[in-house]
């Protein structure tokens, strides 16, 4: 039996090799993604031979990431499927991308059932398209943020810094309590976890690497943004407050912090958005921008 333990800080040189290894576009290979939703979805890692390996709890039950590392993983696969067997439990892949889903039925011809999972897909978007906003598909993007700037001629945006955590987690709660009050209980345990998460992720902030972004209206914290780099040529942006009652704050916070990450790191071309989770109105929200491509997931059981 693989020997899982939940990530830890510490953790973060070893496992961000293996990810640069495989060098993947979904936000569920990010090392910050793996500590701070750790007990939401019982993420746990280990190193086998040189992969990464991670097994995590979805809806369906337990179920194992695609192994990221440098190579080939024919010798790892098996070592999954007999942990699962080990554990009891069906030999799930989670997560996997159609370039997975091929590989795998190369390895095992006609062995799993698969099943796409649209609620679990990333949104990419291309970055200076998000920084600059240009063409006829974004105009209400460039009007709401127009009409921020004109109602608040007082606004600045400024880079995260661990002095600003404190300020922000505070707009926080007061986001989380606006937003149970109009949200009801239904997306009461998604929006603990998720203040969970971003508690964890503040708490760690220059640990794991963060970077973030401010926007101020009279001085005061009026949205925020968090992130770290993910691939090669993909940012991901873990999270993203604005009150919404302020009209162009989401589009503003979203645009200058494009902007900050593109002249931070240059080699970015996409943007991560994270999935939608099936929401209909954060469908709406994440559609509304137009992705330039979705990171598709795909689950994979294998047969009896």
């Amino acid at each position: 039996m693989i020997d899982f333990q939940m990530p830890r800080p510490a953790d973060k040189d070893w496992v961000d090799e293996r990810l640069a290894g495989g060098n993947y576009r979904g936000c569920e290979y990010s090392f910050t993604n793996l500590l701070v939703w750790g007990a939401a979805y019982d993420q746990r890692i280990a190193d086998v031979d040189g992969f990464l390996v991670v097994r995590v709890k979805g809806s369906r039950g337990y179920g194992y990431l695609w192994p990221a590392g440098a190579g080939s993983v024919e010798d790892i696969l098996p070592r999954l499927e007999e942990d699962a067997k080990e554990r009891g439990e069906k030999f799930r892949l989670v997560c996997i991308t159609p370039e997975q889903v091929e590989t795998l039925e190369r390895l095992y011809p006609g062995q799993f059932d698969i099943t796409f999972d649209r609620d679990g897909s990333d949104y990419l978007y291309d970055i200076d398209k998000l920084a600059d906003l240009g063409g006829r598909k974004l105009h209400s993007k460039r009007n709401h943020c127009a009409r921020f700037q004109d109602n608040n001629p007082t606004w600045v945006y400024e880079d995260m810094t661990t002095e600003a955590l404190a300020e922000c987690m505070e707009m926080d709660a007061q986001w989380d309590r606006l937003s149970r009050e109009r949200e009801g209980i239904e997306e009461a345990e998604d929006m603990t976890n998720e203040r969970k998460a971003l508690l964890l992720a503040a708490e760690h902030f220059k640990e794991l690497k963060l970077e973030g972004g401010v926007l101020r209206v009279y001085g005061e914290v009026v949205a925020f943004t968090m992130g770290d780099l993910l691939s090669a040529d993909t940012f991901d942006v873990h999270f993203e407050k604005a009150y919404s009652e302020l009209q162009g704050a989401y589009p503003m916070i979203n645009r200058e912090f494009a902007r900050r990450v593109r002249e931070k790191f240059p080699q970015v071309r996409y943007l991560n958005r994270e999935e939608d989770m099936g929401i209909e109105g954060l469908r709406k929200a994440k559609e509304s921008y137009y992705p330039d491509m979705m990171v598709e997931k795909h689950w994979a059981v294998r047969k009896n």
